[in-house]
């Protein structure tokens, strides 16, 4: 009886270190506090990411928009390797399109909109806004590529509160119709509107995981170093010096003297004979 007491109490040791492990893992990769209601991988399939969350396939497939996987080509920044599908994959229109969030009860919520460029490399070719319950301009102007560039992972937080079939964002007050919110992608006049991936928790925006800052690579800043003198090519040697007239040896004066006395000697002993 004893022994089966100490393994009973062992047991529950062991339950408690693991409900404190499993705690500090979800602090550490900022697992989901709030309670997910709806996760889209827009154009394409069912996902379920590094915080847990489900996603399932897109439910506009072959119905609405184009689907696109042209992001797989790139790595997406700012989110680890398992999670890349949800922003190589899209879905995207030549009008306006949208999505239904079913919401059942009264209560704070925040949804997420993911978004990545993966196919412009400049600013200002992709522009929309992105509309919620029809009324609430929650993103204007979204430019992607302006925002983190291309192939990096942007996410748009949008809180709400939904009291008495009524939605209020920023002091913004509209109606619920059939217990459904509709985030729509408005077309504009610069390319058309995307989105990678959609979900929504019943929560505060601090139950959000956020994405890690973009972090930017150093300019390398090269230390001078002292440059060796360059002569140019086209510079003439400077003459060989003079030898200097006062260090010179004497014998090498008295030759000139020599030479003419030797000169004046046979001349000397002609004009005597004669």
């Amino acid at each position: 009886m004893i022994l089966r007491i100490k393994i009973s109490i062992g047991e529950i040791v062991e339950c408690i270190l693991l409900c404190l492990v499993l705690s500090v893992r979800d602090v550490i990769h900022g697992e989901i506090l709030g309670s997910v209601i709806y996760a889209v991988n827009c154009g394409g399939d069912a996902h379920i990411d590094v915080h847990g969350i489900r996603y399932e396939r897109d439910p506009l497939h072959d119905k609405i928009g184009i689907a696109s996987d042209y992001g797989k080509r790139l790595l997406i920044g700012r989110v680890p390797p398992e999670d890349h599908i949800l922003y190589q994959t899209e879905r995207y229109h030549t009008s306006t399109f949208g999505y239904d969030i079913p919401i059942t009860s009264d209560g704070d919520y925040v949804l997420v909109l993911k978004f990545s460029e993966v196919y412009f490399n400049a600013p200002n070719q992709k522009v929309f806004d992105v509309i919620l319950n029809s009324e609430h301009t929650v993103v204007a102007d979204l430019d992607i590529f302006e925002k983190v560039g291309r192939g990096y992972a942007h996410d748009e937080y949008v809180p709400f509160t939904i009291t008495k079939g009524h939605l209020i964002y920023n002091e913004e007050e509209s109606i619920v119709r059939g217990g459904k919110v509709r985030v729509e992608f408005i077309k504009g006049n610069r390319d058309n509107p995307k989105i990678n991936a959609i979900y929504a928790i019943k929560g505060k925006l601090e139950d959000v995981p956020k994405l890690p800052l973009i972090q930017m690579e150093p300019e390398k800043v090269e230390e001078a170093k002292d440059e060796p003198e360059v002569i140019p090519k086209n510079r003439r040697p400077s003459p060989s010096k003079l030898p200097d007239p006062y260090t010179m040896d004497d014998s090498a004066l008295m030759l000139p003297v020599f030479f003419a006395i030797g000169a004046f000697i046979p001349i000397l002993f002609c004009l005597c004979k004669l």
